[in-house]
């Protein structure tokens, strides 16, 4: 089993907006250390080509969602400079099957590493927290998949929208924030930060952990995206999304 022969072949289908087959299925044997190679072959060529490694995101952050998919922990992808949206017109080209999740991002000044961090390590390393849109894009047909697949499709990253407002952390209950997601005007989604983890520090905690066992950490300079606070929102061309963060701020994007 060649890994790299199975990341060009993902890749290839990043790029061009073509549904693949699961490579679980074809690849009894590829394991999550596989899978995370894979992710990080991919990244390599798009930095080789010019692109900015910018930091990580979590998936599967959700308890539902880690049950609902037979796993006990989440999962991690890597965010490049060309995956950030530079307004709040999301083009769907290059897109599959798009969906909308709001999160928060952990703007780091400080390396973060080790197994054993603690939540006021995160704290004090954290210069800011934005709000967050994420898109995720699932390269596989019909949007299914196991958790290696996912995770060498790099969590199913695609775009990130980040507000330009950035809160203070100790300044607000981050667990208890409410989040309102409106799609073309009606309520789709509601929840708040709890259901990330518990607490999205705890996002962070768990990614450096995470990296720590396979010898890498958090830069200072990086964010996080801790992942969804709902579930995420299919979007089609027209669409309109506000995602209200109630007491921080609303994000409204349009799909073109």
């Amino acid at each position: 089993m060649n890994l790299h022969l199975i990341a060009n072949e993902i890749h290839r289908h990043q790029k061009s907006a073509l549904e693949m087959e699961k490579i679980s299925l074809r690849f009894p044997s590829i394991t999550l250390e596989d899978a995370y190679k894979i992710q990080e072959i991919n990244t390599e060529k798009e930095l080789q080509a010019g692109d900015r490694f910018v930091g990580w995101k979590m998936g599967l952050t959700s308890f539902a969602k880690q049950q609902s998919v037979g796993v006990n922990q989440p999962i991690y992808g890597r965010l490049l400079k060309s995956m950030e949206m530079a307004n709040k017109e999301l083009s769907l080209e290059g897109l599959i099957h798009p969906r909308l999740e709001p999160e928060f991002a952990f703007l780091i000044n400080k390396k973060l590493k080790g197994n054993n961090v603690t939540e006021q390590e995160v704290w004090q390393a954290t210069e800011g927290i934005m709000t967050a849109i994420e898109v995720i894009d699932s390269r596989y047909k019909d949007f299914s998949f196991n958790l290696i697949d996912v995770i060498a499709d790099n969590a199913s990253s695609a775009k990130f929208f980040l507000s330009e407002q950035i809160y203070i952390p100790n300044k607000f209950q981050w667990e208890k924030a409410k989040v309102r997601m409106k799609l073309n005007g009606r309520v789709v989604q509601e929840g708040e930060g709890s259901a990330v983890l518990g607490n999205p520090v705890r996002s962070v905690i768990e990614l450096v952990r995470m990296l720590h066992s396979s010898g890498l950490c958090i830069e200072p300079g990086m964010i996080v995206l801790t992942g969804g606070i709902t579930e995420a929102v299919h979007v089609f061309s027209g669409d309109s999304i506000e995602v209200e963060f109630v007491e921080l701020d609303k994000i409204d994007l349009t799909v073109i």
